[in-house]
């Protein structure tokens, strides 16, 4: 039986949590955006650079490929509008390395990637939060005249009043259990 190599793709949320990439013994993963996303001289970010020196923690920026499957995965339910470039890499890259026979966790607080991660059946830890209970579908409408659009809707603002544009869950499922490490 052969069985998949457990590696885990870290988002920024992950180094600011506090979370340490050498306290672990699986392969770790990052994007050159998460960097980009630390804050100069913080804590967060001096882990960051640490790990990479060490060689503990790889960094990839996955094939445009994968990105655009996550852009088109992630605007049919309506999270694409939520996700940082940051964000899109993080899934991109899980997907990419699932695709190359590992078997990636992606340790992230932010909500709208843990719905996208299990929109994909994609593993997610969350750190310092809960984390998502229910996968969620969502719709765009308008607060003022109650017009409904598509969630992939590309402008903000509702074509009959000129209101800003609110999303709200369409439809939603409970998620699979979580992992642990």
């Amino acid at each position: 039986m052969n069985k998949k190599r457990k590696s885990v793709v870290l988002d920024t949320s992950a180094f600011i949590a506090g979370f340490d990439p050498s306290s672990i013994s699986e392969e770790t993963y990052s994007v050159p955006e998460v960097k980009a996303e630390l804050l100069n001289n913080s804590i967060s970010k001096i882990r960051f650079k640490t790990s990479v020196k060490s060689g503990k923690l790889k960094i990839i920026a996955p094939s445009s490929e994968y990105i655009n499957f996550i852009k088109r995965i992630s605007s049919e339910i309506g999270d694409v509008g939520f996700l940082s470039e940051a964000d899109i890499a993080i899934l991109a890259l899980a997907v990419q390395l699932r695709d190359n026979g590992q078997n990636p966790i992606i340790i992230t607080d932010d909500y709208s990637i843990q719905n996208v991660a299990d929109k994909l059946g994609l593993e997610f830890i969350s750190l310092s939060n809960y984390g998502i209970r229910y996968q969620l579908h969502w719709i765009l409408y308008c607060p003022a005249c109650g017009k409904k659009y598509p969630p992939n809707q590309k402008t903000m603002i509702c074509e009959n009043c000129g209101t800003q544009l609110k999303r709200k869950p369409l439809k939603r499922k409970p998620i699979k259990k979580r992992k642990q490490l």
